[in-house]
């Protein structure tokens, strides 16, 4: 099969694909509906320059051929190979219960610091979900939050520290962005959630980590946990 060919089949399902994601089967510019499929989908919003350059390509490719066997504007492989990468992503995005969902240390607020303080030092993580003793979600304990309890434990030049390690419970409360979460369903794809962690900074209200349920209730068993790391790794 030629490049052109494989481009505009390529080309022809991300337009069905965006149809789909507006809600409609009439006809509409493909440059128009860019606009109103980036509206709903992130997919979309990543790719709309390539798409849009696409589109001046396939006009090309479609206005431009003379004969079934010749084409003036023959696609090369990589801008093939790129347009059928983004075929594949919109038409099945990842979801990030199919890259995230594993078993979450989770901890009590009852629990010590000390409890925490091992998990860093073993594990290395720096997020960390906090229950009380009906299984209720509490919040995200962070080091950033540990760091702070620390801070006010301080007076003059020496620490001021407790005999005994404090509770979860009171850490809790040094956390100065106590919604510094977000629970996301388990069928949310990854550039949703990638999504949600750049709004967050652009408005000022940074999510260290999306904490993952069945549906994004919290009060629904905690099935994984997404951080900004995470994300970043992501292809």
């Amino acid at each position: 099969m030629r490049n052109s060919d494989r481009f505009l089949t390529a080309f022809n399902r991300i337009d069905h694909t965006m149809r789909d994601i507006i809600g409609t089967k009439d006809f509409m510019a493909f440059y128009r509906l860019v606009d109103q499929a980036k509206r709903k989908s992130p997919l979309v919003r990543k790719y709309e320059d390539d798409l849009r350059s696409y589109a001046d390509l396939r006009n090309a490719i479609v206005h431009n051929r003379t004969s079934t066997e010749y084409v003036i504007a023959e696609p090369h492989t990589d801008v093939v190979e790129r347009i059928e990468q983004i075929d594949q992503v919109l038409a099945k995005p990842k979801l990030v219960g199919q890259l995230f969902c594993k078993p979450v240390l989770t901890f009590e607020t009852k629990d010590s610091l000390q409890q925490v303080l091992r998990a860093i030092d073993k594990q290395k993580y720096t997020q960390f979900p906090v229950y009380d003793e009906r299984k209720q979600f509490q919040g995200l304990l962070t080091t950033v939050g540990i760091t702070n309890w620390l801070a006010t434990t301080m007076t003059g030049d020496k620490p001021d520290l407790p005999k005994d390690y404090p509770t979860l419970k009171d850490i809790l409360h040094h956390e100065k962005n106590t919604e510094n979460y977000r629970f996301i369903s388990r069928s949310m794809t990854i550039y949703e959630a990638e999504e949600i962690f750049k709004t967050g900074v652009e408005r000022g209200r940074r999510f260290e980590a999306l904490l993952i349920t069945e549906h994004g209730q919290a009060d629904q068993k905690l099935i994984g946990i997404v951080t900004p790391i995470d994300i970043m790794k992501v292809d």
